[in-house]
């Protein structure tokens, strides 16, 4: 049985169900030279600096409606950071009638859900290939919550935050809680898919895979970027200035790099 705004389940004590979410994202780059995987890897460090995922990861929380306890951030030498956000109920308020739908959730404008006992945490993995001119930088953000809802409602703001040409995304509820009568709930929402938790316009831009063990409550999403411009994938040039050759073994090269990531294995050509 689960919850709905017309049918809502008084629990015995707390909602212990943990509901966790896992966002990844990958950005990929063609750097011919040293110099261009240097200074890709330099913008890659300050675009997505300790500081400003802080302040991404803090917006998560507004969405969410929770109060920071502690904030733990660094950068990393020579690359990458780590921010995670220690976090506890929100203020107390009615939750809205949408928590309960499969749909996007909002970008941050205010608080409006509630949850307990939980943590926000976000790592960056720039990485470049030694010899094929391919750099690849990923972040992981997880959001693990207690509560009524589910931290897929972050999942908008989220994608918004990153540009990025594939998405793997996973959600998965855990535990379980108990009604008055003693009897255990495993889950407390319908969900058939994350990608109802993404919004229309962004998933006409990816192509989609989908992954569920509906039995465990557990769900996985893939997303592609359907539209290539070589325009984007080269760091401090355009195409314009290359060979039509070094142009199609350049888009073969990152297509082939977008390929294995989203399939999850190497592929040979």
């Amino acid at each position: 049985m689960s919850s709905t705004s017309e049918n809502t389940i008084e629990l015995h004590g707390f909602n212990n169900l943990t509901k966790s979410l896992s966002f990844n994202m990958y950005d990929i780059c063609y750097t011919k030279t040293k110099e261009e995987r240097e200074a890709y890897i330099e913008y890659i460090d300050e675009e997505y600096s300790a500081e400003r995922l802080t302040k991404i990861l803090k917006a998560v929380t507004d969405i969410i409606g929770a109060h920071v306890l502690n904030v733990a951030q660094q950068d990393y030498v020579p690359q990458g950071a780590s921010v995670t956000y220690l976090i506890s109920e929100g203020p107390i308020v009615e939750v809205p009638t949408e928590s309960f739908e499969e749909s996007p959730g909002p970008l941050p404008e205010s608080v409006v859900m509630q949850l307990d006992k939980s943590h926000i945490t976000v790592h960056t993995y720039p990485e470049y290939h030694p010899s094929e001119g391919i750099s690849t930088f990923r972040a992981d953000i997880d959001v693990s919550t207690c509560g009524e809802i589910s931290p897929l409602k972050a999942l908008n703001y989220l994608i918004h935050s990153f540009d990025t040409d594939i998405m793997t995304i996973d959600y998965r509820v855990r535990g379980f809680t108990r009604d008055k009568e003693g009897k255990k709930l495993y889950i407390d929402h319908d969900i058939s898919s994350i990608q109802n938790y993404i919004p229309e316009e962004v998933q006409d831009e990816y192509d989609m895979i989908d992954v569920n063990i509906y039995q465990a409550h557990t769900f996985h999403t893939k997303c592609k970027i359907k539209e290539f411009d070589l325009d984007q994938y080269l760091f401090g040039y355009t195409k314009n200035s290359l060979t039509h050759e070094e142009a199609k073994e350049i888009a073969e090269r990152i297509q082939k790099e977008i390929d294995e990531i989203y399939y999850g294995k190497n592929i040979d050509i």
